[in-house]
């Protein structure tokens, strides 16, 4: 049963969907992955997962590159016959459902990661976005969405059937991100590793450093706020520039907002070194313009560190305001900062949200019951199709 997990580039494959992959993997599924290529993806091909590049761009405005890679995709599903076809992010989730339905793959799937459009683009551009999803809907036969907000916009904008689109939700690997794991010397350790001191406040971000798209600039400027009311205050800065895109922030930025020193960019980090990191914060920010369901937050929570978001989907499926986090306007950089304030300066509401928070990763966030739905709905549709599962597969070969 060989099935095609699409994504926009490695990041994606390695921190997003690599887990899932490998899970699939297990229950016996032979699995390809397919993006634009990068550095990461020796780390899909390590866990015997085959790799096909295709050259999505990040950019909206590239139609000739677009109809290069819709093209180069249908020739693919043709040729190696994959059963089902499942795909991610807004571009590869357009692409990728057209040329599945025009190769006749059997089984295609989209997961949601929240909708490009928003209600702060314009008239004409939101409605070309619009008609963009419904279009690629009408080519798939299921939409997996992150957020339960989403799927109400799915339906109000009529991009699908109300039984095309269900939740599915987002989740993480619990045993690798657990405060349990590291000590206080551990803690210490890592900081004087990176230059804060011991008794510093420490705020972090991580993500791409997008203007718009993630907040970063709004970032800055809030913790420059900070900064002042606390200055032995730290950025710890976990990302790099969001290459391809216009909004992309190199990190010398921070001179502009006389910040620099009290910044540590330490750029993209391997999947099992974030952990550590987040053991190092005192709060999580993400001033974010949308999401599907952010994984560093589910991260940062099941870390027991508290998050300050921005009041838009997918941060408020992530945050209980109040509860594991705080929730502030978009835009609103005094509010940012004054939340980012509130939680640094008040020792007793950030350990109970921390710990609130560890219990919210418990019951929402498990990768595994994520990974079980998906399975459970491939099943389902293949079973409408009149195919099997690689489990039956297997026991119709023991009876025969």
């Amino acid at each position: 049963m060989k099935i095609a997990h699409v994504a926009n580039d490695d990041i994606a494959l390695y921190y997003l969907l690599l887990n899932q992959m490998k899970n699939l993997q297990r229950t016996g599924y032979e699995v390809t992955a397919i993006s634009a290529p990068g550095p990461y993806i020796h780390h899909i091909e390590e866990a015997g997962i085959c790799h096909i590049p295709v050259p999505f761009t990040r950019r909206a405005n590239t139609p000739v590159q677009d109809l290069a890679a819709l093209f180069k995709l249908y020739r693919i599903f043709q040729r190696k016959q994959f059963t089902i076809v499942h795909t991610h992010n807004p571009k590869p989730g357009f692409l990728g459902q057209i040329a599945a339905k025009l190769a006749g793959v059997p089984v295609i799937v989209n997961t949601l990661h929240g909708f490009y459009f928003h209600d702060r683009m314009t008239p004409l551009s939101r409605r070309l976005f619009v008609t963009l999803e419904r279009i690629a809907a009408r080519c798939s036969d299921l939409i997996l969405s992150q957020n339960r907000e989403d799927m109400s916009t799915a339906f109000q904008e009529g991009i699908c059937r109300v039984e095309k689109i269900k939740y599915l939700g987002n989740g993480i690997d619990l045993s690798c991100f657990d405060p349990a794991r590291f000590t206080l010397e551990d803690v210490l350790k890592k900081r004087n590793e990176l230059g804060i001191p011991a008794h510093a406040h420490v705020v972090g971000f991580v993500g791409r450093l997008a203007a718009k798209r993630k907040g970063f600039l709004d970032f800055l400027r809030a913790a420059q706020i900070v900064s002042e009311w606390l200055p032995d205050a730290y950025s710890l800065i976990v990302g790099d520039a969001d290459h391809g895109k216009p909004d992309a922030v190199h990190p010398s930025i921070a001179k502009d907002y006389n910040i620099a020193d009290r910044c540590i960019f330490v750029g993209r980090v391997p999947n099992h070194e974030l952990p550590i990191l987040y053991a190092v914060m005192n709060v999580l920010v993400l001033p974010s313009l949308f999401e599907g369901i952010p994984r560093v937050v589910m991260e940062a929570s099941a870390m027991q560190i508290p998050a300050v978001v921005t009041d838009v989907k997918g941060n408020r499926e992530a945050v209980e305001h109040g509860r594991n986090g705080l929730r502030v306007p978009l835009g609103d950089v005094q509010r940012l900062a004054f939340s980012i304030a509130a939680i640094l300066t008040d020792e007793g509401k950030a350990k109970r949200m921390g710990e609130e928070g560890r219990q919210i990763a418990l019951e929402r966030f498990d990768e595994n019951v994520v990974f079980e739905k998906v399975r459970q709905e491939y099943a389902s549709l293949l079973l409408q199709k009149g195919l099997v599962t690689p489990e039956e597969e297997v026991l119709t070969e023991a009876v025969s």
